[in-house]
């Protein structure tokens, strides 16, 4: 894979939570600017390579639905009506 080095201008706060969040999820600020740019470009789902969907991938039974969550939160926070 060729590569090439980019120059870009960010506020300083900015790139400093982009470190931060890039130490915390074990990966590079590089890696998650290519990670984006990909899903810019990409005609599948954006998501699918998402690291943090990578890293959840799984996680939740096949069997569990979107009403499954819902009625959860019914039943966790009582009816809201």
């Amino acid at each position: 894979m060729d590569t090439t080095k980019l120059t870009v201008r960010v506020r300083r706060d900015l790139l400093e939570q982009a470190k931060r969040y890039a130490r915390m999820n074990d990966t590079t600020v590089t890696r998650l600017i290519d990670a984006y740019l990909r899903q810019l470009t990409d005609d599948e789902d954006p998501l699918t390579e998402a690291p943090i969907v990578r890293r959840l991938s799984g996680s939740l039974s096949q069997d569990i639905s979107a009403r499954d969550y819902y009625d959860y939160l019914e039943e966790k926070n009582g009816s809201q009506n």
